[in-house]
């Protein structure tokens, strides 16, 4: 009989462990935005800006408080993380020094609960 009891104690113990952690539900919200020039060339040092606009009662917009900003890596790449999902618009800008120009590309990414979300953006 011990063996049977075992046994069972053992297969409750594994059930009580599945079953706790399968209650965690991951919400995170990850955005990649990969910022590249008209060649297709990923852009190291660019500056990324997500930020929420609104629309107002009176038909105008503004920008919400949420926002989110990082510089692309040498791949041309940023990521963010948000506990919520939302949709977010993208600004991409480099200044570049020779000649100085300002260099600017725009998109939009929307955000779902535990999923990821992928943007190329194309400066010009």
């Amino acid at each position: 009989m011990k063996p049977i009891a075992l046994l069972f104690a053992g297969f409750l113990i594994a059930t009580l462990a599945l079953t706790s952690t399968s209650c965690q539900k991951n919400t995170d919200c990850k955005a990649s935005v990969k910022v590249i020039d008209s060649l297709g060339i990923p852009v190291n040092n660019a500056s990324v800006l997500l930020f929420a606009t609104i629309k107002t009662s009176n038909g105008g917009t503004v920008t919400a408080d949420v926002k989110a900003s990082a510089v692309t890596d040498a791949g041309g790449e940023v990521k963010f993380t948000f506990k919520l999902p939302a949709i977010y618009d993208i600004r991409a800008t480099l200044i570049t020094s020779a000649p100085s120009r300002t260099l600017v590309g725009t998109g939009i990414i929307k955000l779902e609960e535990g999923k990821g979300a992928d943007k190329t953006v194309t400066l010009r």
